[in-house]
């Protein structure tokens, strides 16, 4: 990728641009969290337990807590909890008979999806104004603002 440098007083300030851009996303897609999450009965870790079995597929429980980086015992609370309202089924391990499988109900994932639509369509929108050049900047981008921020919480757990 090409790179034009500016001053560094001009740099850090773009650079600066960009992390506070980013502290208002998050700040905007957790409060549409928190209101995804009221409209369907599901608190913000549950809802996040659920997005990562539909992203990453049927999964163990241990598994999935070391994708979610949480604690298993609390993992087993969120699966409790998020199994007792149907968003999920807990199958045998075909590969161990002692564990289990979890994975998501398709239909109430729906509901969830649904409650999501309009920030797709606003996304859908903003990013048809993009080059593909620019797209694959972006997807770059955040794919690696995603990983650094999987590293910093590794860091403060003590599991990187």
């Amino acid at each position: 990728m090409e790179s034009k440098q500016t001053d560094a007083p001009t740099r850090r300030r773009q650079v600066q641009s960009v992390k506070d851009a980013m502290r208002d996303l998050n700040g905007e897609l957790a409060a549409l969290n928190r209101r995804v999450g009221a409209r369907s009965g599901l608190k913000d870790v549950d809802l996040e337990v659920l997005d990562l079995l539909v992203r990453l597929g049927a999964r163990s429980p241990s598994a999935l807590a070391r994708s979610a980086g949480l604690h298993p015992a609390t993992m087993t609370g969120v699966l409790d909890r998020l199994e007792r309202a149907g968003w999920i089924a807990r199958e045998p391990d075909p590969a161990d008979r002692r564990g289990s499988i979890v994975r998501s109900v398709r239909d109430r994932v729906g509901e969830v999806f649904r409650l999501y639509a309009g920030m797709n369509s606003a996304l859908d929108g903003l990013l048809g104004g993009y080059s593909d050049t620019e797209l694959t900047a972006i997807a770059d981008f955040v794919a690696r603002a995603a990983q650094a921020g999987r590293a910093a919480a590794d860091d403060l757990t003590g599991t990187s």
